[in-house]
């Protein structure tokens, strides 16, 4: 279902209809009141609906979650009209609200024609025309936004970068194309996107049956007809037309949609280690789950998954498992399971959870947040600042009177639109957040200096204080490189303030940027790709990405070379740390929220079993070690943590054993098969050289042994994230 709403984040429906009356006298004005509601259809909320009142020119269209705001005084109608939907007329009466759900129109033709001075829409013998024209840089962005129905998602005109996708048929793989004809002639999405703009005549974009029943199973993602001004219309036959199809399909090379200008930081997975020459495994936790987000926002465009973009411990720890809360003095319990691994099945894992203390809202510190908000030129996007926009209410809506909020933005420079302001005056924070515009270059490293400076100005002893930056990470004005950021957070960070960095839009995203950034600034790192996952990170989850409880929490293991042939930790490329850096305080590493979960999970190749990949060194003189003679027979390993205090400034320790027993997968904890799963499909999204096994209905069966505790539906969403990705 998302994949279907996705749509339209990528383009702004500008499809006005005009209709030509008398306008309002001045009295008439004066009667004038806003009329605000949400047009939805069977899916959900539904951007891009035309909403006017009738016999007038007052018109507007719905917004990214399907709300519109309109003057009409009562006595009037409000006309709501889609392509593909009836339309609907509906009287102003005393209520200030009226929402709409609107439904199919089966009467409705499948067939949009767009001819070379605007576009027409056919049903039955009507046909409504605007006023726009086909001049733009080349064919697609002619298209874009004149054609309700159809997203056309391109970066810099860059070859392989665009995809058109019908609505209600959005691709499911990254090889679903709409079929191009050109004056009678299948051609090469290469050859479509060169035609000019200023040679088309006119445009037939064709779906469902009105595509494949003229040209088969290969227009089932729809089909665009050209029909250009100086090109002679040649009549295929069926035959020839499918040959012709054919030769199309073994020429050109299946086109992997990435975006072209976003930024992943590249890794390489972790090896397999022997306790004997490494006998410490040494990280940093990572709460931050942003790649699972961003993973998500890649299969339900149907559009491959950058190998960088995939970082396993995010897409496990986006999900909350059930361990117990801690009992001791300590803000967070230690759980560890040892079972089977699924995907190379001589193996054995070693699961690690940690459960942060949930904390009372009533008992939580008061808050000092400054939103740091970029509002450049990229941002304008509708799945940028207009969906940050509506994100931030969502955190709004969470605070306390005691709480303060302040506002900075940046473009071509930073600056206060907001003073620090108590939490109860919501209105005034949010009409705040309403007349932010976008436009101009990017001077990140200007606005967290302001951001930290604010901060810093309102610091509250003892509280939460915290920066909140929401951008696409498209720093371009001053310091701007990941190395400058790193410098300038590191230094901030030692202000006591934390980070919290939010990412949102696509095509030009940074998510490197963003992830040193949150890495170094004492932070965490959430991608913002619907307001769904604003409600959750924002919403359900405020205190837990909000508040931290512990800092600067590592975590240390050593395996027994009795038991253990050789380890590997699963993700935490970018969070590892030197044996020696556990103990030491100055050294960085991940907070850990209220309430939150953190999961780590070690891939075991046990002794005496024979691994490709792995080979044993010989024995060493020095460090040998008589399994018989040793007194830890029962151990598989030792855990050790520390972590500081939220405003402590020296660590505490814990430690705790692991004992050599190990379960079968059947009778594993349903967090254990789930948190498996789950990273078992970040390997193969990755095409880990080191499984075996990367069956996805392998993968699917044990996230539904494993399906337990969802009540919002994360984990299902997941299972059908599976069944999306061959």
């Amino acid at each position: 279902m998302k994949n279907v709403k996705i749509f339209s984040l990528g383009i702004a429906m500008l499809i006005t209809f005009l209709s030509f009356g008398q306008e309002p006298s001045t009295s008439e004005l004066a009667k004038q009141k806003t009329i605000t509601g949400i047009v939805s259809d069977r899916i959900g909320p539904l951007p891009g609906v035309n909403v006017l009142v009738k016999g007038t020119t007052r018109a507007t269209q719905t917004d990214f979650d399907g709300k519109y705001s309109i003057m009409a005084q009562k006595g009037e109608s409000l006309v709501f009209q889609y392509i593909g939907m009836k339309t609907q007329e509906v009287k102003v009466d005393n209520s200030n609200t009226i929402n709409v759900k609107m439904e199919d129109d089966s009467a409705t033709l499948s067939e949009v024609v767009v001819v070379a001075q605007g576009y027409s829409r056919k049903r039955k013998s009507t046909v409504a025309q605007t006023r726009s024209n086909l001049s733009n840089a080349n064919v697609t962005q002619s298209l874009q936004g004149k054609v309700a129905g159809v997203q056309i998602n391109h970066s810099s005109g860059t070859p392989g970068a665009t995809k058109v996708v019908i609505r209600g048929n959005s691709s499911l793989k990254t090889n679903t194309k709409p079929l191009y004809i050109v004056d009678g002639v299948p051609m090469k999405e290469e050859e479509f996107k060169s035609i000019n703009p200023n040679d088309i005549n006119t445009v037939n974009v064709l779906k469902d049956t009105a595509a494949t029943s003229l040209y088969g199973n290969s227009a089932s993602n729809g089909a665009i007809v050209i029909q250009t001004k100086t090109g002679v219309q040649q009549n295929l036959s069926k035959s020839e037309m499918q040959k012709r199809i054919k030769e199309i399909d073994k020429t050109t090379t299946p086109i992997v949609i990435e975006p072209n200008n976003e930024d992943y930081e590249s890794f390489v997975e972790n090896a397999f280690e022997s306790p004997k020459s490494a006998p410490l495994s040494t990280f940093s936790i990572d709460v931050d789950n942003a790649s699972y987000t961003n993973v998500r926002r890649f299969i339900n465009n149907g559009q491959a998954v950058p190998k960088d973009a995939v970082r396993v411990e995010e897409m496990v720890n986006f999900f909350k498992y059930q361990y117990p809360q801690p009992t001791g003095e300590h803000p967070f319990s230690i759980n560890t399971e040892y079972s089977e691994c699924p995907w190379n099945k001589d193996n054995k894992l070693v699961r690690i959870g940690l459960q942060g203390k949930d904390i009372a809202t009533d008992n939580l510190p008061a808050s000092n947040l400054v939103f740091l908000i970029d509002v450049s030129g990229s941002m304008a996007d509708m799945n940028k600042l207009p969906l940050l926009k509506e994100s931030f209410k969502v955190l709004v809506a969470q605070l306390r009177a005691d709480d303060k909020i302040a506002i900075v933005v940046y473009a071509g420079a930073a600056g206060l639109v907001l003073p620090p302001t108590s939490g109860k005056e919501k209105k005034t924070i949010i009409d705040a957040l309403d007349q932010l515009q976008s436009g101009g270059s990017t001077a990140g490293g200007a606005g967290i200096q302001l951001a930290y400076k604010t901060a810093e100005e309102n610091f509250i002893k003892g509280g939460n204080n915290r920066v909140i930056l929401a951008t696409d990470g498209d720093f371009n004005v001053g310091a701007s490189s990941d190395s400058d950021m790193k410098t300038l957070i590191e230094e901030k960070r030692k202000s006591g303030v934390f980070l919290t960095c939010l990412g949102y839009g696509m095509g030009n995203y940074k998510d490197s940027k963003l992830e040193t950034l949150a890495d170094k600034g004492n932070g965490n790192y959430a991608y913002i790709d619907n307001i769904q996952e604003a409600n959750r990170f924002l919403g359900k989850e405020f205190k837990g990405s909000m508040f931290a409880i512990a800092k600067d929490v590592k975590i240390q293991i050593e395996f027994n070379p009795t038991h253990v042939k050789a380890y590997r930790l699963i993700g935490y490329e970018n969070r590892k740390l030197r044996p020696e850096d556990f103990k030491n305080d100055a050294i960085d590493a991940g907070e850990l929220g209220s309430g939150h979960t953190v999961t780590a999970l070690y891939e075991i190749i046990p002794t005496n079993t024979k691994s490709d990949f792995f080979v044993d060194t010989d024995a060493l003189k020095y460090t040998k070690v008589e399994p018989s003679k040793t007194k830890f027979n029962d151990e598989l390993a030792t855990i050790k943590f520390r972590y500081k205090k939220p405003d402590g400034s020296k660590s505490i320790e814990m430690v705790q054993v692991i004992d050599n027993k190990v379960n079968a997968l059947d009778s594993a904890s349903n967090g254990f098969k789930f948190s498996t799963a789950v990273a078992w499909f970040g390997l193969k999204l990755r095409d880990s050289k080191l499984v075996t096994n990367k069956s996805s209905s392998d993968i699917k069966k044990l996230a539904r042994e494993g399906l337990a505790f969802d009540e919002d539906g994360y984990k299902a969403e997941f299972i059908r994230l599976v069944e999306a990705v061959n």
